[in-house]
């Protein structure tokens, strides 16, 4: 009697795990035929992202007209201060990880289940990354596993370099203003390879809220922004103790 109502039990287990792991099983092997090429963007530029095609459907679904500022220029053409810039603010670790920032991670998993619901990301620049060239903007668990997939090749195929100059040149920086490039011209009246470190602060200050925020409209919590993303460009410089006279 004992044993069979362990064989039942065990059955039962077997089911439950088989629905469980099967429909999981379909959705990764799903995953991993969709995933993007990415080794492609070595040699080559995307010619539309996922945040573009959003912002436009967006447009179109509320009948407004969107235009497309977007200008590709390669790293070396951005200004030094923009990429630093964005690295302090938006990544501090990105020359050193591997994709996650786990002490980021581990921050924003914390907040969100304080306040019990997904609300902070902790995302490194190759995770912002692949969001904008593949997924969509909504916040969920599997949007997260299909990104970190994606994070994982984008850092396996591409450099350092590649990445933040993909980063650079996708990211929205307004209304229709995709990239640096665009967003020097659109803003500032130049080239982004002219950039000032001001100029640089004060863009990359509007990335978290690129539509909501304008650099050139200055409030309390952009100015707050700006002026610790220049500390952190422009740390203070060492002070190395005199010896003592004797």
């Amino acid at each position: 009697m004992r044993k069979s109502t362990r064989q039942r039990r065990a059955r039962l287990l077997l089911v439950l795990a088989l629905c469980v792991c099967l429909p999981l099983g379909a959705l990764l092997f799903m995953w991993l035929l969709t995933l993007p090429d990415v080794d492609s963007l070595r040699s080559s530029n995307p010619s539309t992202t996922a945040l573009i095609e959003t912002r436009q459907a967006q447009a179109d679904a509320k009948g407004h007209p969107l235009g497309r500022h977007w200008i590709w220029v390669p790293l070396s053409r951005i200004s030094p201060h923009l990429r630093r810039a964005v690295v302090v603010a938006e990544d501090a670790s990105f020359f050193t990880h591997e994709g996650f920032d786990w002490e980021g991670m581990k921050d924003a998993a914390l907040y969100d289940l304080e306040k019990g619901e997904l609300k902070r990301g902790g995302s490194t620049i190759t995770q912002q990354l692949a969001k904008n060239l593949y997924l969509s903007s909504e916040r969920s668990l599997l949007r997260k596993a299909h990104e970190a997939l994606i994070t994982r090749l984008l850092e396996h195929h591409l450099t350092k370099d590649r990445i933040l100059e993909l980063y650079l040149n996708v990211a929205e920086w307004g209304n229709g203003v995709y990239g640096a490039e665009a967003a020097a011209r659109h803003h500032f009246k130049k080239p982004a390879r002219d950039l000032t470190p001001e100029e640089a602060a004060w863009l990359t200050a509007v990335l978290p809220a690129p539509r909501r925020y304008d650099p050139l409209r200055k409030t309390p919590a952009l100015t707050r922004r700006y002026e610790r993303i220049l500390r952190r460009m422009n740390p203070p410089p060492f002070h190395q103790p005199q010896p003592r006279e004797e």
